[in-house]
């Protein structure tokens, strides 16, 4: 058995607030589904002040939060922007009164439905196209740069390639696919960029310090080949509410690809065996593909993965203050992030077989005074893995570290 308590850092504008007392938290990231872009992460975060202290919270405040893990390290578990400030008297003496804080904050892509964008693009690879338009947002110009600061005062360690960067994280550059070249037409940032990663099988996230990346198709299969599985076993886990959904809603059995500048050509695939089953169930995704070959690559991408039902892990939860978890499990739960492989064992049998393999697709850390749990939502391993191409493959491999009993079909992950 392993005591921990949670050890909380709260930072504000740069500024750690260690007399506060944290008494209640919700951090929630994410998606809900595969079949949609990931939304703004946020917090809502309640401060307890016992000292009338005044915390210098206003809106659009950087507001960073991190938890001290086993090893004694503090983890960032998220990063955003002020949106909504509370200020209330909790209790009252002769004397002295007590104030709580409550602070709503979300991550980068908040901003994104928010900013304008006439999208001029030209012909180029899916994370390429991304990046264009992000950078283009979330990278400041010199007429935004306060007049007051001094290069004495700015940060030593910056990179003039990440000067004044206000979000922009990891972005899988070129891509996987080619896309068409796009003329000036004015939409919100959020709506282009997920059109894009859609475009290009892959998804936007936010990491732990709230900026904006990009996955491209091929993303979490590299990931897997390289890192493997963070093992959960589910004995930890609360059992009630414990959920696995298997549902005829996630069944694509019909796939028609629209593609091109205009999203007015199109290619289409059905799986026979499929349609016998559960009948036709059908659905038409709009990309900007460039080339009519990615586009019938797409529909029996779909098809392939997703012609029949797999289960869904709709509801997963852990009590990180639980002294019977090792260490090991709480520290990869408190390192949570999308797209992270996970190997669930020792659940029911009547669940998944007893157990499941997926990806992390959403999770919420919810917090009380000297308690911290975190819900996951997870999708099944079939939903996501893209075959690597060849130029995806490390150029160190070599073909006696593949394995002698890996079939042709199955070679979406090289080791």
């Amino acid at each position: 058995m392993t005591q921990w308590n949670p050890i909380w850092l709260v930072e504000i504008d740069g500024v750690s607030y260690t007399t506060a007392i944290l008494a209640n938290l919700t951090i929630s990231s994410g998606r809900r589904n595969i079949y949609e872009q990931a939304a703004a992460g946020y917090v809502n975060i309640e401060l307890l002040d016992v000292n009338q202290a005044i915390i210098p919270v206003t809106i659009n405040s950087t507001i960073g939060v991190s938890i001290k893990d086993t090893s004694g390290t503090f983890v960032p578990i998220f990063g955003g922007n002020v949106v909504d400030i509370g200020i209330e008297i909790r209790d009252l003496g002769n004397v002295m009164f007590t104030q709580t804080y409550t602070i709503t904050a979300l991550g980068a892509l908040a901003r994104l439905p928010k900013a304008l964008t006439n999208g001029v693009l030209s012909k180029d690879q899916d994370g390429d196209q991304i990046y264009t338009i992000l950078q283009a947002v979330l990278f400041g110009n010199w007429a935004s740069v306060p007049g007051a600061l001094t290069w004495a005062t700015y940060n030593p360690t910056t990179t003039w390639a990440n000067a004044q960067n206000t979000g922009l994280g990891e972005i899988d550059r070129p891509g996987n696919y080619e896309l068409a070249a796009r003329s000036t037409s004015r939409t919100d940032v959020y709506s282009l960029v997920s059109a894009l990663a859609t475009s290009g099988l892959g998804y936007i996230y936010e990491d732990a310090q709230g900026r904006i990346g990009y996955a491209d198709s091929t993303h979490r299969t590299n990931y897997l080949a390289a890192n493997g599985y963070v093992d959960l076993d589910a004995n930890y886990a609360r059992g009630r509410n414990l959920q696995i959904q298997t549902r005829v809603g996630d069944v694509r059995n019909s796939v028609t690809i629209k593609y091109n500048a205009t999203s007015s050509a199109e290619e289409s695939a059905s799986d026979a065996a499929s349609i016998a089953l559960y009948g036709q169930l059908a659905q038409i995704i709009t990309t900007t593909l460039h080339n009519a070959a990615d586009a019938e690559d797409q529909a029996a991408f779909y098809l392939d993965l997703r012609a029949n039902p797999e289960p869904i892990f709709s509801q997963i939860t852990f009590d990180l203050t639980n002294p019977e978890i090792p260490n090991v499990q709480r520290d990869r739960l408190i390192n949570i992030f999308m797209g992270e492989a996970i190997a669930l064992t020792n659940l029911p049998l009547n669940m998944s077989a007893g157990a499941f393999q997926g990806f992390v697709e959403g999770w919420t850390f919810q917090a009380s005074y000297n308690q911290l749990s975190v819900t996951l939502l997870l999708s099944p391993l079939a939903y996501s893995l893209q075959a690597m191409r060849w130029n995806d493959v490390p150029i160190t491999e070599k073909w006696n570290t593949v394995s002698p009993t890996l079939t042709w079909e199955s070679a979406t992950i090289v080791a």
